[in-house]
């Protein structure tokens, strides 16, 4: 089963911890994820669906690559990591 896990930093500010889903597409597992947490869709997603700018995910240790319809594919040994991208400059 896919697994998904949030970062500490997320999990201070809205209740989200690692849960194991099924789905065969991302879109598909974090339907079940945002079903059991809903704070966490609108601190991840925003109002049409898409990744938030302030917020990456990685499949397998590879960046998300549709921020927008969230296609991309999911095994059953997957690791989803979501987590807040990290930004900055002199």
């Amino acid at each position: 089963m896919p697994v998904v896990h949030f970062t500490q930093n997320l999990v201070r500010h809205v209740e989200c911890h690692r849960l194991e889903t099924t789905g065969d597409t991302l879109v598909d597992v974090l339907g079940q994820v945002f079903a059991r947490f809903p704070r966490a869709k609108t601190y991840v997603l925003d109002e049409q669906g898409a990744v938030r700018k302030h917020m990456v995910i990685f499949v397998d240790g590879k960046q998300l690559v549709d921020r927008t319809k969230l296609t991309d594919p999911v095994h059953q040994s997957s690791q989803i990591y979501i987590m807040q991208a990290l930004s900055g400059g002199v």
